[in-house]
């Protein structure tokens, strides 16, 4: 076993927290996809079974991989990928995969992955290197333009398909440039002008017609959500995902009804993905709920650890900026399941079921545990360097005692 776990370089903290993340994705995945199962494989559980382990055990090889790489490859590589991500964007939104009026996935030899996936941890690359090649001059007024130039781009382009990514990837790239230490006046500015080109869009798209069916979802789930007027009254069409999530959180209790008893995984659209947190919730209860959200916590934790401990910038700008996307995707997908946030697309990060989110996820890891890594390597250099130098003075009295 350790000659096994010295290959597994960077956090072990982390290590642990995904290994968990990976069981319990395929326990809860198991479990939620047994109707599924049974409605179009005739029964074929072990279908999914096999294919969620298969997933996972691949996320976690790609995951190792990727950390295995120097970081100064992936700060090289960094304004590549944000600019390849474009066009990809771009191209999905042309020819993708439509489902719900919105194309958010594109097939590439026979592998179909959603487009954004890729561009949020691109971007974060991106204005991690950014922020860390700039950090002399950030206060200046064309640093900012060329960070929140890309920043905008991409996620004006996701925006239209994926309202809800696109609002988080903007926050989370905005949250990091405030720990980058760019003014606080720029950051403001950055506030007005996402406003201003929401409501932009909006109002372009109400008077051409264009992406009309996604604004029309948009509405329709802030009504649902807020129930602020009579004429705009959801029906139980419409309530139907969120009260089917409420049931399974409420029947859980406590402890839960136990791993594979889960009643509404019946009833509920994509238990096993959107709403898997109201699974875990019916079957293990409010206890495993709460782990499960502390486990996400720790994550954010652990990584303000280990960034305390470094004085280089990358590492530290993309170990923060990686984090805050599992952990506020997860809370996203979270609060979704209790009903405190509107229906979205969000999964939960390394536990939904899924091919791409998956490997995704686990290349996100394997970018931590690489970031990590080069921490944890910069520390004992620089404690032997100092060392040394404390130890110099150490050795000529005794020198000089010798010779006397």
């Amino acid at each position: 076993m350790n000659r096994l776990l010295k290959h597994f370089k960077g956090d072990p903290v982390i290590w642990a927290m995904l290994t968990v993340l990976a069981v319990v994705s395929i326990l809860v995945v198991y479990s939620a996809t047994g109707t599924l199962a049974y409605s179009k494989y005739h029964g074929e559980t072990f279908r999914f079974l096999l294919k969620q382990l298969f997933f996972v055990f691949s996320g976690i090889a790609i995951a190792y991989v990727v950390h295995l790489l120097d970081l100064r490859f992936y700060q090289k590589l960094s304004k590549l990928l944000v600019w390849f991500s474009i066009p990809l964007l771009l191209v999905t939104m042309a020819m993708g995969a439509n489902l719900n009026d919105a194309a958010r996935w594109i097939s590439i030899g026979g592998i179909t992955f959603q487009s954004s996936d890729f561009a949020k941890v691109a971007l974060i690359m991106y204005v991690a290197h950014m922020l860390a090649a700039h950090q002399n001059d950030i206060k200046e007024l064309r640093v900012y333009l060329k960070i929140i130039a890309v920043v905008g781009v991409i996620c004006l382009i996701i925006l239209p398909n994926n309202f809800s990514t696109a609002a988080m990837l903007g926050l989370i790239c905005v949250i990091l440039m405030f720990i980058g230490r760019v003014s606080t006046k720029h950051i403001m500015l950055t506030g007005v002008g996402a406003v201003v080109l929401v409501a932009g869009f909006i109002l372009i798209a109400q008077a051409t017609g264009f992406q009309k069916h996604r604004i029309a979802t948009w509405e329709k789930r802030y009504h649902t959500f807020v129930g602020d007027d009579k004429s705009n009254k959801p029906s139980k069409d419409d309530t139907f995902q969120a009260d089917q999530s409420k049931i399974a959180v409420a029947t859980g209790g406590v402890f839960g009804k136990g791993p594979g008893n889960s009643t509404q995984r019946n009833y509920l659209p994509h238990p096993y993905s959107d709403f898997i947190y109201a699974i875990i919730i019916e079957e293990y209860g409010l206890i495993g709920g709460f782990i499960i959200l502390m486990i996400y916590l720790a994550l954010l934790y652990r990584a303000g650890v280990v960034v305390k401990k470094t004085d280089k910038t990358f590492p530290a700008f993309l170990t923060m900026g990686l984090i805050l996307l599992l952990v506020v995707q997860a809370m996203i997908n979270m609060g979704v399941a209790v009903g405190v946030f509107p229906v979205t697309g969000q999964t939960l990060p390394f536990v939904s079921m899924g091919g791409s989110s998956i490997w995704m996820t686990g290349a996100v890891f394997g970018l931590i545990q690489s970031a990590t890594r080069k921490i944890a390597e910069v520390k004992p250099a620089a404690k032997e360097k100092e060392e040394q130098s404390d130890a110099k003075p150490e050795k000529e009295p005794k020198e000089e005692l010798v010779n006397e």
